[in-house]
């Protein structure tokens, strides 16, 4: 097919909203986790994580080169590897397809990916510098939440104070760094605690970028077997808006505050502080006007995230 880019994408390829503009290019595919009771996005691949060879990566950016020949001044600035989370490689292939990227696109600015906050761990400060410098930076980081009790429950492999030590390496190299905070993870009668849990942890810090997603809750995730069994209870939409609502009320960094995703009924956003109060006021209005059931009819209807 003429014009046709032909990449090397296994499985569904999954990224941020923000990311809508970046080149997408493979690094790994899978989770080296696979261990969150909630999710259920790599449940389609026959394998648990691999990582994609550099010979398919770099046939992938010569095959891109080759197509943006055809559009005269247009130039690749930032490529988002794509990957449950492709941070949690070694410092050397992280550099190794840094430098790949450089040889294909050298104005290209920064490189991006998902990334555990375990995955931070693995690497020392200069390793962290060393890849700040070849370009990393904009990571998205699905915390999820700042209540230990629920990053417990759910699998998610590290508490709270993690988050807080692991996100200061990054502030001290450099990188910056995106949160996903998922309204309703604590459960039914825990999401304004787990709201505050999260800006107590997130005013430590300096995420660029807050992004909001809503728990759906699908049959083939584990979480569900665990409501089937009268462990978690889910809470209500209109709990999840009242738990977002806690959330901006309790932050008091400079931030962009983004619910923008599918699992968002409704569209949210604002760069806090300076549209604190017109969040506020959206919220206020869908939590006092809109009807539960409509709510959950379309959380019921979501399409596989």
């Amino acid at each position: 097919m003429k014009g046709a880019i032909f990449m090397h994408y296994t499985g569904t390829i999954w990224r941020p909203p923000y990311e809508a503009s970046s080149l997408l290019l493979e690094a790994t595919a899978g989770c080296t986790h696979h261990q969150c009771k909630f999710c259920t996005l790599y449940d389609d691949l026959p394998f648990k994580f691999k990582m994609t060879p550099l010979e398919d990566m770099e046939s992938d950016l010569k095959e891109v080169k080759g197509q943006l020949r055809l559009l005269i001044g247009h130039k690749i600035t930032r490529i988002f590897l794509t990957g449950a989370n492709p941070f949690v490689l070694k410092a050397s292939r992280l550099l190794e397809i840094a430098g790949l990227i450089h040889q294909y696109f050298p104005d290209n600015k920064t490189i991006g990916c998902f990334s555990r906050i375990t995955d931070i761990a693995l690497k020392t400060n200069g390793e962290l510098v060393q890849l700040k410098n070849a370009g990393y930076d904009g990571l998205t980081i699905g915390i999820e939440t700042g209540d230990d009790e629920a990053l417990t429950f759910m699998n998610k492999g590290y508490a709270s104070a993690d988050i807080i030590t692991q996100c200061r390496r990054l502030d001290d190299s450099g990188i910056s760094y995106n949160f996903f905070y998922l309204t309703g993870v604590s459960g039914a009668g825990r999401g304004e605690f787990g709201a505050k849990a999260t800006a107590a942890v997130c005013n430590q810090l300096h995420p660029q970028i807050i992004g909001a997603s809503m728990l759906t809750i699908y049959p083939n995730s584990e979480l569900y077997g665990e409501i089937q069994k009268g462990n978690w209870k889910e809470e209500l939409e209109i709990e999840k808006y009242k738990e977002l609502k806690t959330l901006v009320e309790n932050l008091n960094i400079p931030v962009w505050f983004a619910a923008m995703g599918a699992s968002n009924a409704i569209p949210i956003q604002g760069t806090l502080p300076e549209d604190t109060r017109k969040v506020l006021n959206v919220l206020e209005q869908i939590i006092g006007s809109v009807d539960e059931g409509e709510l959950r009819h379309y959380r019921k209807n979501l399409r596989h995230l």
